[in-house]
């Protein structure tokens, strides 16, 4: 079936491969998963993912909104800082809601405390290769570091969260990082009734050692008899989306570079954010090489440099894959280029359109509806 191009293209089956995954983990290590709604939030597909999932975390109000109308089951609420009217509208949907600071966490306490209550702890201890990521950057908002602080609040939560890892691939790396966290912590995390890793593991790879992963996260979970909880969003959709695009024109500046009908600057935003390449399926013989670049002002607008096993023409399509994190929920209007629709491969094999943009979305998202008349 042919979509116009751009889109994002999720496919289940692959999608479905990494979920399996995460149902294997729950039952031999006794771990629950709740999905991070700041990766992945697009819904036409959380029927599936609610079969092998615990439920959704979130990091604003309307993920969290989302994931109760949309996900179902668990709902825990996090935010760096909550406002009053918030609060108010979030113990409707949310079954946990952590703190980022025990100064919010006093001034809201009263109003919630029928729920499960948790906070973010900060242990100054991360797996990051950029500082713009790292939890535990120097003078990093995120989370509480006095500990003693915390165990004068303990009787207050009923969990904490520690979120420490960004692409975390490492599993010994891991191991060694969850072994300082039970050092120091250990009298908080007897007390408590769970406690959340965060997300930023990459467990769900090919070559990740899973029974390793498995062995350590029950271990941990037995020793200190409490529910531990994963917060997988990359880890859920890796090399189950990728973004479908078409060459438009193709020019030449000591190197041909081929100009397709997306941009990196609205569509893939992380790729400019942390000075990263697109990836594509590498090709069986690399004889014919090109840049691949958007089609917004940017001058920096650059997929990446690729070889192919033919010459690119105009109308060819170029598939970049493992598109999916952090990608739906950061596209933007920039230059006034239409975003991709959102085709869903089912299952069964059958292509669903579940989305599509036009100018009335970029006019709308710019202007109230009663000007759109």
């Amino acid at each position: 079936m042919q979509f116009d191009t751009p889109y994002y293209l999720i496919d289940e089956q692959r999608l479905s491969k990494n979920l399996k995954k995460i149902q294997w983990l729950k039952e031999n290590a006794g771990v629950k998963s709740v999905l991070a709604l700041k990766c992945f939030s697009t819904w036409p597909v959380f029927e599936l993912m609610s079969q092998y999932m615990d439920g959704t975390t979130s990091s604003s109000l309307y993920e969290a909104r989302l994931g109760y109308e949309e996900f179902g089951k668990e709902v825990h609420a996090y935010s760096v800082a909550f406002s009053k009217d918030e609060i108010t509208e979030l113990k409707q949907y949310a079954d946990k809601i952590i703190f980022n600071s025990i100064s919010q966490l006093k001034t809201f306490y009263s109003k919630i405390n029928h729920l499960d209550i948790g906070l973010r702890l900060n242990p100054q201890v991360s797996y990051s290769d950029y500082d713009l990521a790292d939890p535990a950057r120097k003078h990093s908002r995120l989370g509480v570091t006095n500990y003693s602080s915390v165990l004068d609040i303990a009787n207050l939560i009923n969990g904490v969260m520690f979120h420490y890892n960004c692409e975390n691939a490492n599993f010994n790396n891991f191991s060694t990082l969850l072994d300082a966290i039970s050092d120091t912590y250990s009298d908080l995390l007897f007390q408590l009734n769970w406690v959340s890793l965060g997300g930023g593991i990459y467990f769900t790879l090919d070559d990740y050692p899973l029974e390793k992963f498995s062995q350590k996260l029950k271990a941990f979970g037995e020793y200190f008899n409490i529910q531990v909880y994963l917060e997988p969003g990359e880890a859920v959709i890796t090399n189950s989306v990728s973004l479908v695009t078409s060459v438009l024109d193709i020019v030449h500046n000591e190197l041909d570079i081929a100009i397709v009908d997306s941009s990196i600057e609205a569509h893939m935003l992380d790729l400019l954010t942390y000075r990263e390449s697109a990836v594509m399926k590498a090709p069986s013989f690399k004889k014919y090489y090109y840049m691949i670049a958007g089609k917004s002002c940017l001058a920096a607008d650059i997929f990446g440099q690729f070889h192919f096993n033919s010459p690119l023409k105009v109308g060819d399509k170029i598939h970049i894959i493992d598109a999916g994190g952090y990608t739906m929920v950061k596209m933007n209007w920039f230059n006034g280029l239409r975003m991709p629709s959102i085709v869903i491969k089912r299952l069964n094999g059958d292509y669903e359109q579940v989305k599509n943009f036009d100018y009335h979305d970029f006019k709308q998202n710019l202007g109230c509806a009663a000007f759109l008349q």
